[in-house]
C-alpha cells in the first residue's frame, strides 16, 4: 500500500494514488461520472480561470486576516503555476457531471492544496497542515467559484475566437480587392439576376464577419459580471462583508479581464442569461458562416456541369471511385461545425431554463457546450481562411462571357429603354440565345455610345450618378 495514501470524506475512507495531486472527492467523481471521456483539464481556459479565482480568494482572505501568510503564499504560488500551464493533467473529472460543478471545484481545491503542501515542505494529503476546503476553498462555494470561472474562461477563450474571425475577415477582404474588377451575374432564388462584381460578393462575407465581431464584443461584456463572493445562494454566508469586492478586485488584477461584481449576488447565482446571450451570438456567427460556405460550394460547383465561377484550392482527392474528382471539403467541415454550434445553443438554452430556485445545477453542460462552440468555431475560421479562402481563384473569362450573354443585362437598361422594351429584349435573348446589347442595337432602342455608357461596369454595379 506504499503507492497509495488514505483520505476520508463524509462517506468514509478511500485509498488515493500517492502520486496524484487530486484526492478523495475527485476519486468519487471519477467513479460517478464516466460520461464523455473528456476531462476538464482539456479545457485550459477553464483550468486557468479556476486557478485565478482560487488565487484571488486566497489574496482577499489574506488581506482580511482570515488566512495566514504562509498558507496564502503556498496557495498563491500553486495557482500561479497552474495558470502558466502546470498540472492540467491532474484535472481529471469528466466535464459533464452532476452537482452543479462541485466535482470540478473539489478537483481544483485538491490539486491546488497538494501542490501547495509540497511547496510548504509537507506531504500530499497532509490536510492538517493545509486543507483543500478549510483553506483553499475559504470564503467560497462551488456556486460562486464555478460560474465565475466559467465567465472568466469564456472571456479568455473568446479572445482567440475574435482573432480567428478577424483573420478570416481579412482573407475575404483581400479577395474582395483582388476580384474588384471581375464582373459576374448576381443571383436571387438561384436564378440569374443583375450584374455585380465578384469583389462585391466577397466583400459581403468580410462585412458579415465584421458585424459579428462587434456582436461578440457586446456579448463578452455580459460575462464580465460575476457572482464571486455569493457563496452558497448569493447571501455571502461565511464571508467578510468586504470579501466580494476585494476578491473581484484581485481577480481583475490577476486575469487582466475587466470583471465587475454583480449588483445582486442572489440573482447572479441563479441566472444563466449571459450564457444564453453569448451562445445565441455564437449561433448567429455559425449560421452566417455556414451560409457563406454554402455559397462557396455553389460558386465552385462543377467544374463542367456546375456554376464553376470560382476555384477552391484542391486539398485532397475527392473520391475512391471517381478519378479526378475534388470536393469542397473545407467549406463542408465548416458547415458541420455550424450544425454542431446550433445544437449546442439548444443544449445551453435547455440547461439555462432548467434551473430551479436559487441555483442552476446544469452549468457543467453549459460549460461543455459553450467551450466546444467557441473552440471549434475558432478552428473553423482559421481552417477556412488558410486552407480555402486565400487560395481561391476566379474563372474570369467564363464570368465575363456569361454577363455578356445574359438576359439579365436588360434590367440595367430599364431607365433608358423602359420596362416594356427591356422585357421584349430579355424574352428575345432567352428565346434566341443572342446577346442583349446586340438586340438593343438591332431594335434601334439605343445608340451604341449610349449603350456602351449604360453597360459600363460602374453603371452595372452601383447606383447611377446624376
Amino acid at each position: 500500500m506504499s503507492n497509495v495514501r488514505i483520505e476520508h470524506d463524509l462517506l468514509g475512507e478511500r485509498p488515493v494514488p500517492a502520486e496524484a495531486y487530486w484526492g478523495i472527492h475527485t476519486l468519487r467523481a471519477l467513479e460517478n461520472f464516466n460520461i464523455t471521456g473528456k476531462t476538464i483539464g482539456e479545457y485550459p481556459e477553464l483550468i486557468r480561470a479556476l486557478a485565478m479565482v482560487k488565487q484571488a480568494a486566497a489574496q482577499a482572505n489574506r488581506d482580511l486576516g482570515e488566512l495566514d501568510d504562509v498558507r496564502a503564499k503556498a496557495i498563491i504560488q500553486a495557482c500561479q503555476e497552474i495558470i502558466k500551464g502546470a498540472l492540467h493533467d491532474q484535472f481529471v473529472v469528466d466535464v459533464i457531471q452532476g452537482g452543479a460543478g462541485t466535482s470540478t471545484n473539489m478537483n481544483a481545491n485538491e490539486v491546488i492544496c497538494n501542490r501547495a503542501l509540497e511547496l510548504m515542505g509537507a506531504a500530499r494529503g497532509d490536510y492538517a497542515t493545509l486543507h483543500p476546503l478549510n483553506h483553499v476553498n475559504m470564503s467560497q462555494s462551488t456556486n460562486d467559484v464555478y460560474p465565475t470561472s466559467l465567465c472568466l474562461a469564456s472571456s479568455l477563450a473568446l479572445r482567440d475566437l475574435l482573432a480567428a474571425m478577424a483573420e478570416l475577415r481579412q482573407a475575404f477582404a483581400a479577395k474582395a480587392q483582388e476580384f474588384k474588377d471581375v464582373l459576374k451575374l448576381g443571383r436571387t432564388q438561384l436564378q440569374d439576376a443583375v450584374p455585380m462584381t465578384l469583389g462585391q460578393e466577397f466583400a459581403t462575407y468580410a462585412v458579415m464577419l465584421g458585424e459579428d465581431e462587434l456582436r461578440l464584443g457586446e456579448a463578452i461584456i455580459l460575462v464580465h459580471e460575476v457572482n464571486l463572493g455569493a457563496t452558497a445562494i448569493g447571501t455571502g454566508i461565511n464571508t467578510d462583508a468586504r470579501y466580494a469586492h476585494l476578491a473581484v478586485h484581485h481577480l481583475v488584477e490577476i486575469s487582466g479581464v475587466p470583471l465587475i461584481p454583480a449588483e445582486n449576488l442572489i440573482e447572479a447565482t441563479q441566472d444563466m442569461g449571459a450564457f444564453i446571450q453569448l451562445s445565441g451570438v455564437l449561433k448567429r456567427v455559425a449560421c452566417k458562416l455556414s451560409k457563406t460556405c454554402n455559397d462557396l460550394r455553389l460558386l465552385s460547383s462543377g467544374p463542367q456541369a456546375g456554376l464553376n465561377e470560382i476555384n477552391l484550392p484542391a486539398r485532397a482527392a475527392g473520391s475512391s471511385i471517381m478519378p479526378g474528382k475534388v470536393n469542397p471539403i473545407i467549406p463542408e467541415v465548416v458547415n458541420q461545425i455550424a450544425f454542431e454550434i446550433i445544437g449546442n445553443d439548444m443544449t445551453i438554452t435547455m440547461a439555462a431554463e432548467a434551473g430551479q430556485l436559487q441555483l442552476n445545477a446544469f452549468e457543467p453542460i453549459i460549460a461543455h457546450s459553450l467551450f466546444k462552440s467557441v473552440t471549434h468555431l475558432a478552428a473553423g475560421c482559421r481552417t477556412l481562411a488558410r486552407n480555402c479562402v486565400v487560395g481561391i481563384t476566379a474563372n474570369r473569362e467564363l464570368l465575363a462571357e456569361r454577363v455578356h450573354n445574359s438576359a439579365g443585362l436588360a434590367t440595367a437598361l430599364n431607365p433608358y429603354i423602359g420596362y416594356e422594351n427591356a422585357t421584349k429584349v430579355a424574352k428575345e435573348a432567352l428565346k434566341t440565345g443572342r446577346a442583349v446589347p446586340e438586340l438593343v442595337l438591332e431594335m434601334g432602342l439605343l445608340e451604341k455610345e449610349a449603350l456602351d455608357e449604360a453597360l459600363r461596369i460602374e453603371a452595372l454595379t452601383a447606383p447611377r450618378q446624376r
